[in-house]
């Protein structure tokens, strides 16, 4: 196997403590630093920091580098749009590369049945707000159901949807209105992990008698496998029985793919896993491979409900990020990353199924495709969460070369987001030095204790 990664100083070396020791005097606290390494350049699923050390980033700039780091035909279509113009609002002096992308879109999400039309905006944030305000317009409801451990963004709606209090809601009350949370089905965290599907739309259906009037409700917002909830995959019954009940009452399907959208889960869109038909798909992150794009797309008739202008913004569908999002679904097509994704689940699972018989912490690895994690527990019985456990691992494995984040309600799934674009020799590399950090981890705190 050859080496990739290459740790040449303590972490964080000199000229990488340098820039943060100048952050920390004009970046605001919050923003606080997960790897305190200053990244110089990156390739595929390497980055190189400022002081020459190489890490595989097993985080993907959060799930945006599908198509890895600096991909020669989205620098090449970067280059090409910025000589050009790198801005103009589409409502005032429209452009091709929007049109483009909105049909390349339209002809990827045949989920959403009928005729389909695409907005665009920034963020994945924007595009569930822009989703809510056009289920509003289109059903003329104001309310918005949504699941314990979901995460939509940051925004003021996004983040009234969001599950997980801190770091994401406390202290930023009052909150939007007319929202309702109900049950997620996570069958590992179940009482009843076979009937988990079940009692989530059992919940469901309650809601609808204690809580919210099915005809009030504007539209369901859900993601078909939750991302920072902890890479929780529910039972196919359950989601297929959402869709009923939405279907039932009149009531809008909005379906975040923000996260699994783009092949990450071994299918464009993991809508397909479950059958779903969603009125309403959204997509970010990976679309444009880092530059900020996310769209909407869906049902014509509903897409076109909002009045003239009441959507849109001044940089939403940036040229630019369009013409990234161009040359990113071209390359998930001709290098078969859809495909590839499914091969980066078997071998994820695989390796962690065996790290697991040496590791009791290890309660589940679950997943679709290269959307996998690890839970951890401090004990199988009783599933006590192990956050401090994943915690030690990340750093330990940041020492070692490999950039990895947690997910998880309690912080205690390790996740992997790596570019669908590795090597099977940095895949194998990358998930030996998981392991490997692991059980320093694990031998750490027993000495410690």
């Amino acid at each position: 196997m050859s080496e990739t990664v290459k740790v040449v100083t303590e972490v964080p070396g000199p000229r990488s403590r340098s820039v943060l020791e100048r952050k920390a005097k004009v970046v605001a606290d919050p923003l606080d630093i997960h790897a305190p390494v200053v990244i110089d350049h990156g390739e595929g699923a390497r980055v190189t920091d400022l002081d020459g050390n190489v890490f595989l980033d097993f985080s993907g700039g959060i799930g945006c580098h599908l198509v890895g780091y600096s991909h020669p035909k989205v620098v090449e279509a970067v280059k090409r749009q910025a000589e050009r113009f790198s801005h103009t609002d589409f409502t005032i002096i429209p452009y091709e590369t929007y049109v483009e992308l909105a049909e390349r879109l339209v002809a990827r999400t045949g989920v959403v049945p009928g005729e389909r039309k695409v907005a665009l905006f920034n963020s994945g944030a924007e595009a569930v707000e822009n989703a809510v305000k056009i289920a509003r317009a289109a059903t003329g409801r104001p309310a918005v159901i949504a699941f314990e451990g979901a995460f939509h963004g940051r925004t003021l709606m996004a983040m009234t949807l969001t599950s997980r209090q801190r770091p994401y809601r406390q202290g930023f009350g009052p909150f939007a209105p007319e929202v309702y949370r109900v049950p997620f089905a996570y069958p590992y965290r179940s009482p009843d992990p076979d009937r988990a599907g079940a009692l989530a739309l059992e919940a469901l259906k309650r809601a609808f008698v204690t809580t919210v009037d099915p005809t009030s409700v504007a539209a369901i917002v859900v993601e078909p496998v939750q991302g920072e909830g902890g890479f929780v995959v529910p039972p196919v019954d359950f989601l297929q029985g959402v869709q009923a009940l939405a279907r039932r009452h009149g009531i809008l399907l909005v379906v975040d793919e923000v996260q699994t959208g783009c092949g990450r889960t071994g299918r464009f869109l993991a809508s397909e896993h479950f059958g779903l038909e969603p009125d309403m798909v959204l997509l970010a992150k990976a679309l444009a491979g880092g530059y900020p794009l996310s769209a909407v797309v869906g049902r014509s008739e509903v897409m076109d409900a909002p009045v003239a202008s009441g959507i849109g913004g001044t940089y939403v569908g940036n040229p630019v990020a369009c013409a990234a999002a161009n040359a990113v679904l071209q390359v998930i097509e001709e290098e078969g990353l859809v495909e590839r994704a499914e091969e980066l689940g078997k071998v994820i699972r695989a390796r962690w199924e065996e790290v697991a018989h040496e590791v009791p912490e290890v309660g589940e690895v679950r997943g679709l495709g290269a959307m996998m994690g690890v839970e951890f527990v401090r004990d199988r019985e009783t599933k006590e969460p192990d956050e401090a456990l994943v915690e030690a691992t990340i750093r330990e494995a940041l020492r070692r070369g490999v950039i990895a984040i947690p997910c998880g309600i309690y912080r205690n799934v390790l996740r992997h987001l790596m570019p669908l674009v590795i090597s099977d020799e940095e895949l194998a590399e990358g998930l030996d030095i998981l392991a490997e950090a692991v059980v320093a981890a694990r031998r750490s705190r027993a000495t410690a204790g």
